[in-house]
């Protein structure tokens, strides 16, 4: 495979690379988001895998770069590398084509890191089961945490309802809508800098909803 790999830990970095080229897999190595992107335009990858959090602003670029990326190749096959389970990254990767998305931790077993290589090479997507756990059981929990009256305004969310048009609906006052819908936001795990936070709460709503009929 011809792979992008993009982390800024030189030891994990240089580590993955030889161990990959050992392989017979073709890696360039970059150190950045903005290095990440220059070399995708450059050249064809089968796989890029990159870290969530590194240079230059030292938060999501990583993520940020692939999804950038993707969005004029939908079909650029990606590995994300993090050391945190969080829900926001997965719903971003899900919004194309093929991906992966690991915890740090597992990459030691290398060849069970290539092999999660070539299926997300494939058009398949891989998920650390660490992660599918614990977003299961965090979207779970914080539906089940809501009141009767936050799930009644998180379901109106759901509906394409504005603030104030759950205002007129149920009778309450602009302070009280406020206030559950913020009460949404926190026992879904949502932190107030948190991008598109109605968008993502409303989809935990529907996903939590759609396991009933799954099953049935």
């Amino acid at each position: 495979m011809n792979i992008l790999l993009a982390e800024d830990s030189g030891l994990l970095r240089e580590g993955l690379a030889g161990l990959l080229r050992a392989l017979g897999h073709e890696v360039v190595a970059v150190t950045d988001a903005d290095e990440l992107r220059a070399a995708a335009v450059a050249s064809v990858f089968d796989v890029i895998v990159t870290d969530v959090r590194m240079p230059p602003a030292m938060r999501d670029d990583g993520l940020q770069a692939v999804h950038d990326l993707r969005k004029g190749n939908p079909e650029q096959a990606v590995v994300v590398l993090s050391q945190y389970v969080a829900a926001s990254y997965l719903d971003r990767l899900l919004e194309h084509g093929s991906f992966g998305y690991l915890l740090k931790e597992r990459v030691s077993d290398v060849e069970a890191f290539v092999k999660d290589l070539e299926e997300v090479r494939r058009g398949g997507t891989v998920v650390d089961p660490e992660v599918v756990t614990a977003l299961i059981s965090a979207r779970e929990s914080g539906i089940a945490t809501l009141t009767p009256r936050e799930r009644e305004v998180l379901s109106l969310m759901a509906q394409g309802l504005s603030n104030r048009e759950i205002e007129r609906l149920l009778v309450l006052t602009a302070g009280a809508v406020s206030k559950h819908v913020a009460n949404v936001f926190v026992k879904l795990g949502f932190l107030p800098g948190d991008d598109n936070r109605r968008v993502k709460a409303v989809l935990h709503w529907l996903r939590y909803e759609e396991i009933p009929s799954a099953r049935d």
